[in-house]
């Protein structure tokens, strides 16, 4: 396991003993360790992993190399898929998924060599020069005392690169809600991805169905039906990214009938066939 690695499983640990209610303060873990250097990275390898909710004092930006990652905010649930990275700003409230054989490449920025950073997390397409870039900058550990002329520059241009790329996301994020009801819904709308209808989360919520698509409109502005479509492809993303799922099974599993009408769905919503999207992800390697 990797020095961040650790980390991150004492940090899930340590996180996960007080309840979210009872935790107000949640902890920043500054990964540069008492260090200066403008910028760092980490390579993570490890065992399915959730870290607890946590900010960091650098901007990260995290890139899936293979397996698949979830990111949850107060405001969104993004999905990491590989190829795609996110952008978690400094100071933003976090939880992060590792699914079981995941691995990532991570690069975190001092402030200000990224100073519009924002305040919400982003998915992003990486260019093949960021990901070159990204993985060329693991000789440089974010925990070193500090930096140098060199890695200093290497940084600089690095964060310029993902400046620009913070403006073109991808919408790979399901929302989350305040509202006890349509949070409900939602958790269990992905629950029961293969066969679920309203009908039945409106009664495992206690309400109508009318109410149920009247809250989602009003409290996501969106209708439940577009949420849940969201959410099927999102899941059968991460499931043709894993080892084992044909695009069939996959079909199956997020609840379509036929393999036809899931692969003008996925196509629509990713840009390019199941089949085509389980070969790209499943052929990177570093």
């Amino acid at each position: 396991m990797t020095v961040s690695a650790l980390s991150d499983r004492v940090l899930a640990e340590s996180a996960n003993l007080l309840a979210p209610s009872l935790h107000p303060a949640r902890r920043v873990i500054e990964l540069r360790r008492g260090g200066r250097a403008l910028g760092g990275s980490y390579l993570y390898e490890g065992d399915a992993l959730i870290t607890g909710w946590h900010s960091h004092e650098v901007h990260q930006i995290e890139y899936a190399i293979g397996g698949v990652v979830e990111v949850e905010t107060a405001s969104a649930h993004y999905l990491l898929p590989p190829q795609q990275a996110a952008w978690i700003p400094a100071g933003l409230e976090h939880q992060a998924t590792m699914n079981p054989d995941v691995r990532t490449v991570a690069v975190m920025f001092d402030p200000e060599l990224v100073a519009d950073g924002g305040d919400r997390a982003r998915i992003l397409a990486v260019s093949p020069l960021i990901r070159e870039m990204m993985i060329y900058a693991l000789r440089w550990p974010i925990d070193r005392a500090q930096g140098d002329a060199v890695s200093d520059a290497f940084f600089r241009t690095l964060a310029n690169l993902v400046s620009e790329a913070l403006d073109h996301e991808a919408p790979l994020s399901l929302p989350t809600s305040g509202n006890p009801i349509v949070a409900a819904a939602m958790a269990y709308t992905k629950e029961h991805l293969e066969s679920v209808t309203a009908s039945e989360v409106g009664r495992a919520v206690s309400v109508s169905e009318r109410t149920l698509r009247r809250l989602f409109q009003e409290t996501l502005g969106l209708p439940w039906r577009t949420y849940l479509l969201h959410a099927r492809m999102l899941r059968a993303m991460a499931l043709l990214a894993a080892p084992g799922h044909s695009v069939q099974e996959t079909s199956m599993t997020v609840g379509f009938d036929s393999l036809s009408a899931f692969t003008r769905a996925f196509t629509q919503f990713c840009g390019e066939t199941p089949s085509t999207y389980r070969k790209r992800v499943r052929g990177t390697r570093v």
